[in-house]
């Protein structure tokens, strides 16, 4: 899932920063071309604004959904495989854990909508880069948090087998990123994405630091 996407820009991290659109997203600025009269450029934003925001929702329900939803779902039915009195304390971490991944797809995926003008999805990718809210914090949240949720179900539920699809799962992300999307980042921002991706981790979240 997310496919040429979740770039990451510039030495610094600032909104004039650009990027294309999991759980990352290029495109060039564009400064120098014309814009459409007022009417007009509202006009036009109000209709990519609507695409984008369809065409992110069907891909966090095709993408994530399947991956964190679908799959868990047949692997374990969503049925605990822990005795009744299960350790309260994993099931409130595991609780955690899917709700911290929920609200961070739905933070991530907003901020392809609203700063990006566009999608996670490969065939409709962000006009801009977006590298605010959580692309601050680690340049793959959507795949994080992806993890997190399945992590979150296998405490949850005591399932064991999606202890171990979390790791498949991961390194299967880990190749896709690392084999594809930042070479594709790369290619298209230079040393702006070079800046960026030295600034900020892959995988492991740290505060934003100092402009």
């Amino acid at each position: 899932m997310h496919p040429v996407k979740h770039s990451h820009s510039g030495a610094r991290l600032g909104p004039s920063a650009t990027r294309k659109g999991p759980d990352a997203h290029p495109s060039r600025e564009r400064g120098s071309q014309a814009r459409p009269a007022g009417g007009d450029l509202g006009e036009d934003g109000g209709v990519r604004t609507a695409r984008a925001t369809a065409g992110s929702a069907l891909f966090l329900v095709v993408a994530p959904g399947v991956v964190a939803g679908l799959i868990p779902w047949a692997l374990s039915g969503w049925q605990s495989g822990g005795a009744a009195g299960w350790f309260v304390p994993l099931r409130i971490v595991g609780a955690g854990l899917c709700l911290a991944g929920i609200l961070a797809l739905l933070g991530a995926f907003a901020r392809f909508v609203l700063e990006g003008a566009g999608t996670p999805a490969p065939v409709a990718p962000t006009e801009r880069l977006v590298v605010g809210g959580l692309y601050r914090w680690v340049r793959n949240p959507m795949y994080v948090a992806v993890v997190a949720l399945i992590l979150g179900q296998a405490l949850l539920l005591a399932r064991p087998v999606l202890l171990t699809y979390a790791v498949l799962a991961w390194s299967v992300m880990a190749l896709f990123v690392r084999w594809y999307e930042e070479p594709v980042l790369r290619a298209r921002y230079g040393v702006s994405y070079d800046a960026y991706r030295h600034a900020v981790r892959a995988w492991v979240p740290r505060p934003p630091r100092p402009s």
